[in-house]
């Protein structure tokens, strides 16, 4: 029997929680010693890692299962194990005796699969008493240096850095067995900014197109957020009505607060019983709700960002650029407001759901990502992330206009809630059609310094280079041309 992925409802003590985690199941029953790992896990790491965990647990099992006479040590099956993740188990007949028809994985997910496995095969080396599958063994010279540069930029880049030993750690020294292979070098992505001479028409006419206003109107204040605020697409979903503050410097504007979900401090000076200020407790004792990056499924929101404004209130605040964003979206949240006045709600969440079957529900993220695809179908286009229609798009379009306007990089960072001034690279860097006027204006200016004799061409003469081809050959256009005559024959 196959091992099978789940979910459970685990009781480790007599308290009311339940903890509700992935773990894997076989025909003997719970994986325990995945399950213990999880546990031991939890308070530090995320659902997001956990299924991962499982995932890359699950794939180990299902490959030991049908090779467990092959191998005569677990080092040398998991060696083959990672070997596998990379080639896939499909012979070049098209047949695969193990049953497995794993197709090659990408370099970034096989890696992946071997980071997810390297916590759990040293705990159970630690716990379990077994043999370690993927040890620790002496680097050659090429790792430790690759080493000493992970050390290096983590201690040049870690706040606290000053107070800890900067002396080279003996791990350095160190590899494991089985590492993976080196991933592709990564260029900054180019159109992953969403277009800014469309963003008019998709606002007005994609989002402004739905048929029921209510919903038109809340798609475009989450717009506006990414768009003129550059907030990650997840983050407006943990907003409150009460996040939201006329700017006391500007009452036209509004000023925008999104809260940590967990640690955020509660609104309206709410206490607990047990005098607990923030939003996991306010949650808890006044709906019953656990936060939304705690919930899984759909109803799962992700927090990403670690920076905040204020670290007692464990905020962050929306800086609007260009500043008529801010205005813009009071007018809409005043109307939006109203339309939410008339919904019942049994939690403290902003945007809700208008479907007749979750009316008043929180907002889910695949909703929003489905209305954002209609929206641009009504203006005759699809969603291309390559192409800046996504999202995160606007994000980059943020940090882009940033640097247009020649923001000072420090402020950049401040506006797009980065822990460090290299994070904001990939959003401010220039993009391919940047780089094109770019080097055409510089053509121009290389022509001129060739006319006047203080540089040299590669070529004397362009026009005649170009003027001269397969046209003289067939100058009635039967072979070539985009309507050639005879081309289809």
């Amino acid at each position: 029997m196959p091992a099978v992925d789940t979910y459970a409802k685990v009781v480790v003590d007599d308290s009311g929680f339940r903890s509700e985690i992935p773990v894997l199941l076989t025909e003997k029953g719970v994986v325990q010693p995945l399950l213990d790992y999880l546990l031991n896990k939890q308070t530090e790491r995320g659902q997001h890692w956990q299924r991962h965990v499982v995932s890359a647990a699950k794939m180990l099992l299902e490959y030991m299962e049908v090779n467990q006479h092959n191998f005569s040590d677990p080092v040398t099956l998991f060696q083959s194990f990672a070997a596998r993740l990379f080639t896939g188990t499909i012979g070049d007949d098209g047949l695969d005796p193990s049953g497995l028809y794993w197709i090659p994985s990408s370099t970034a997910m096989a890696n992946r699969h071997l980071n997810a496995l390297k916590g759990l095969t040293d705990y159970l080396a630690d716990h379990q008493g077994v043999q370690h599958m993927n040890p620790l063994v002496k680097a050659s010279s090429y790792d430790q240096r690759l080493n000493y540069a992970a050390w290096y930029r983590r201690n040049q880049n870690d706040f606290l850095g000053h107070i800890k030993d900067k002396t080279v750690n003996e791990t350095v020294r160190t590899a494991r067995n089985v590492r993976g292979r080196r991933a592709l070098s990564k260029a900054d992505d180019d159109a992953v900014a969403f277009p800014e001479q469309l963003f008019e028409r998709f606002f007005l006419e994609g989002l402004g197109g739905a048929q029921d206003r209510r919903c038109a109107v809340r798609d475009q204040l989450i717009t506006i957020l990414m768009h003129g605020a550059g907030v990650r697409e997840s983050e407006p979903l943990h907003l409150w009505v009460q996040d939201v503050l006329i700017d006391p410097h500007d009452p036209t504007k509004v000023i925008v607060r999104i809260y940590h979900p967990e640690e955020g401090k509660a609104p309206d000076g709410w206490r607990s019983r047990t005098g607990k200020t923030n939003r996991s407790a306010y949650l808890r004792e006044v709906h019953a709700l656990a936060p939304r990056n705690r919930l899984r499924g759909t109803h799962n929101v992700g927090w990403k960002g670690r920076q905040h404004d204020h670290q007692r209130d464990h905020y962050i605040q929306m800086h609007w650029f260009p500043v008529d964003f801010g205005r813009l979206f009071r007018k809409l949240w005043r109307e939006h407001l109203h339309y939410l006045s008339s919904i019942e709600r049994h939690h403290p969440y902003a945007f809700v759901s208008y479907e007749k079957r979750t009316l008043g529900r929180p907002y889910t993220l695949n909703a929003f990502n489905k209305n954002y695809v209609a929206a641009l179908a009504r203006l005759g286009l699809s969603a291309a992330k390559v192409e800046g229609r996504s999202p995160h798009g606007h994000r980059h379009a943020y940090g882009r206009r940033l640097t247009r306007a020649g923001v000072d990089p420090v402020m950049r960072k401040k506006a797009l809630h980065h822990s460090s001034l290299e994070s904001q690279a990939v959003y401010t860097a220039p993009g391919i059609a940047d780089v094109s006027q770019s080097l055409e204006q510089a053509s121009g200016r290389l022509d001129e310094l060739s006319t006047e004799g203080r540089i040299i061409q590669p070529f004397s003469n362009w026009d005649e280079l170009v003027n001269t081809g397969f046209e003289d050959i067939d100058p009635r256009g039967l072979l070539s041309g985009p309507h050639a005559k005879l081309g289809r024959r």
